[in-house]
């Protein structure tokens, strides 16, 4: 309380009575001290740094206060913030807040997080395992990282654009328009992976955009009977990639994942369609290059996008067809995928020779049973072509059961042996549904056996230190 002294008010004097002609005295005013009451406003709270103050409204929830501040925060999802939430207020339970309440928000970034790309050499041993965009941003999809490298992996493969198209991250580019992300923020995820010592790749499937056909049918491989899009089996499918619009197109989102802190960019579909009626179809290069022919234009793409790529520090990787290695005539004229003249433009080329893809070959019936000699003989074709190129080949292997009654951790070590001893540098798991079950066996083994399997290659040492267990 404050006090204060006012003037209060007026006190009368007795008259004289001495002399009744007398005047009365006049009234004469007296001071009177008074305390009064000032009110004092409530100190604002301050939230500590790193944290943010919410006061809680009608029909709040834990999980929807969480996604209002994810994007300001460290955390990659809303529920793993929700339950820092829960950590950082002990009164909080339950799923809907009561009105008024003040929580305290913790992870309050004071800037966007901005990641660096870290630079590798071109034959750093990848050993990764392949995330589609929506599993990398889930918190079952950390749990698969984590899991990984505690298993010995060293890299992840997660998509920024899958083969429908769907772009995963925030992209912005005249062709794209509104989309739905997963990854919400590039950076904050690259971060994620090299606190865990991940080689992080961004994945970006070329041609096969099924999304950007259906926007914009003018970019579509034409029919040359009906002047429409063409089809591949009846799909809608095939962006033409001779057309500057889409490969530019495709060079922006490498870019944009560069720029956000991926270490490398990973073409996938870098091809022209293989299936179809090919006699149908119609390139824009035909006209525009009436000389060319398919493997002349993925060539120069190529060659355009290396350009682009490498002066921001990324490795660029290309995923080919295995049976690429054998460059029979046929393939060659459908895919455009001319190894010899690919393995220029890139620094890894990461051919899928998935064992039970090599059907019809060899006399073998069934070659998903039959690691050992498919990986075994495609390995030293590609070796054999890209000889003196300096490319590094690292293959993709199969991690999934299909076409195979064999598959078992052991299965995942034939593939792994027989890649390094025919050349191989590291290696890449595929799972379409990312059950790296039968690896996450298989990686200790291979690991405990030193130098036998692979050479067990790490981020730099002061890097790792430095990011290792970020701040939570």
């Amino acid at each position: 309380m404050v006090a204060a002294t006012v003037v209060f008010g007026v006190a009368m004097v007795n008259f004289r009575t001495a002399d009744a002609a007398a005047e009365p005295q006049k009234a004469q005013l007296v001071e009177a001290s008074v305390t009064v009451s000032k009110p004092v406003l409530p100190t604002p709270h301050i939230p500590a740094p790193g944290t943010a103050l919410y006061e809680t409204k009608r029909g709040d929830t834990v999980v929807g206060v969480a996604r209002h501040y994810l994007g300001q925060s460290s955390y990659l999802t809303s529920s793993e913030l929700a339950e820092a939430m829960r950590a950082t207020n002990p009164n909080l339970s339950g799923t809907f807040l009561k009105p008024n309440q003040e929580l305290v928000i913790p992870g309050i970034l004071s800037a966007p997080i901005s990641e660096k790309s870290v630079p590798v050499a071109k034959d750093f041993e990848v050993r990764a395992i392949y995330l589609t965009g929506l599993m990398a941003a889930s918190d079952h999809g950390i749990r698969i990282v984590q899991r990984w490298r505690e298993a010995g992996g060293n890299a992840v493969v997660f998509d920024i654009k899958d083969s429908d198209g769907t772009v995963n991250i925030p992209f912005e580019h005249p062709l794209i328009g509104e989309h739905k992300v997963y990854i919400h923020d590039v950076a904050k995820y690259t971060h994620f992976l090299h606190s865990q010592g991940m080689h992080a790749i961004a994945r970006i499937a070329m041609f096969r955009d099924e999304r950007l056909v259906v926007a914009h049918p003018e970019l579509a491989v034409k029919s040359k009977a009906s002047g429409q899009p063409w089809r591949e089996n009846g799909k809608l499918v095939w962006t033409d990639p001779s057309q500057v619009e889409v490969q530019e197109y495709d060079i922006a989102l490498a870019l944009a994942a560069a720029e956000g802190g991926a270490d490398e960019i990973q073409f996938d579909y870098v091809r022209f369609p293989a299936e179809g009626d090919q006699k149908d179809a119609s390139f824009s290069y035909q006209k525009k290059h009436p000389e060319w022919q398919r493997s002349d234009v993925i060539a120069d793409f190529l060659r355009r996008a290396f350009a682009s790529l490498h002066p921001k520090g990324v490795l660029l990787s290309l995923d080919v067809f295995g049976v690429m290695a054998w460059q029979r005539a046929p393939d060659l004229a459908h895919t455009g995928q001319d190894i010899v003249r690919m393995a220029k433009y890139c620094d890894v080329l990461s051919p899928m020779i998935y064992p039970s893809h090599f059907f019809g070959m060899d006399g073998i019936a069934k070659p998903g049973d039959a690691p050992e000699h498919f990986i075994g003989e495609s390995m030293e074709r590609f070796e054999k072509i890209t000889a003196g190129s300096g490319t590094v080949i690292r293959p993709w292997l199969q991690a999934f059961a299909w076409r195979t009654k064999t598959y078992s951790p052991q299965y995942i070590e034939v593939q792994v042996l027989t890649a390094k001893n025919k050349g191989g540098v590291g290696f890449l798991f595929w799972n379409a549904n990312n059950d790296y079950s039968k690896p996450y066996v298989a990686m200790p083994e291979m690991k405990a056996a030193k130098g036998q399997y692979f050479r067990g290659d790490e981020m730099p040492a002061v890097l790792k230190a430095e990011l290792l267990a970020p701040a939570r």
